[in-house]
């Protein structure tokens, strides 16, 4: 369970995050959308102890994450390029995240063999580093060395941004099929609704940081939300 209790952000004048209360269920799709500055990203960075709220906290597992580091082994993360490591090949930076992980080299591979139809012959064996590759294929390293070493949360920023519509449907099936292990949370940050209503089950809207909608995924979420963000644009 993720529990976040009266937690805000401020920096100088401007508070960008002032939630009061959410909770995150084990096992739940999690999605989090909103325009450009809704707070999205600096809530999965408080969740993460990226960055200290300015008040409340965020707690896993009844663990305050700005006090403890016991939650660690049980999160993973991709939040952007700067959890790469560029001057290592994909390789050598799935051997490194597997061996955080309790993880050998062999079991590793065994683990990759299942991404072989997302990596589309771009990933392994390339003899690039990852500084070389493309921001579609960076993405790729990033979301999959995630998911080494089966953690029961992952969090995942902006997943769906700088791949091409192929890969975006893999993508969606990898979630789909991952969130069926009860074992396994995701929270996903997008701007894309059609593909976060997809594969979550929850979504929860941000404006200027504040909590908007708490949605139970329906048939018609897509369009609550669209006309949500339509009514914005006229404003």
């Amino acid at each position: 369970m993720i529990s976040i209790q009266n937690i805000s952000k401020i920096y100088g004048q401007n508070k960008v995050l002032d939630i009061s209360y959410l909770d995150i269920p084990n096992g739940e799709t999690f999605g989090l959308v909103g325009n450009n500055g809704a707070g999205k990203t600096t809530l999965f960075s408080c969740l993460l102890d990226l960055i200290q709220p300015s008040s409340g906290f965020i707690s896993i597992d009844e663990i305050k994450v700005n006090e403890s580091e016991l939650w660690k082994n049980k999160v993973s993360a991709f939040i952007d390029e700067s959890f790469l490591i560029s001057y290592l090949t994909p390789e050598e930076y799935f051997y490194f995240l597997g061996e955080l992980r309790g993880q050998n080299k062999a079991t590793v591979d065994d683990f990759l063999k299942q991404f072989e139809d997302l990596f589309n012959g771009e990933i392994l064996n390339a003899r690039k580093y990852i500084r070389d590759l493309s921001k579609g294929n960076q993405k790729k390293v990033g979301i999959v060395g995630a998911l080494i070493g089966t953690p029961e949360i992952i969090v995942l920023d902006e997943p769906f941004a700088n791949l091409d519509p192929s890969t975006q449907i893999k993508l969606k099936n990898l979630i789909k099929v991952w969130s069926q292990n009860a074992n396994v949370t995701f929270l996903i940050s997008s701007h894309d609704l059609s593909h976060t209503t997809e594969v979550c089950n929850r979504i929860v809207v941000l404006n200027k940081g504040v909590l908007i909608k708490d949605i139970k995924t329906n048939p018609e979420t897509l369009r609550e939300l669209e006309n949500y963000f339509a009514e914005q644009v006229s404003l």
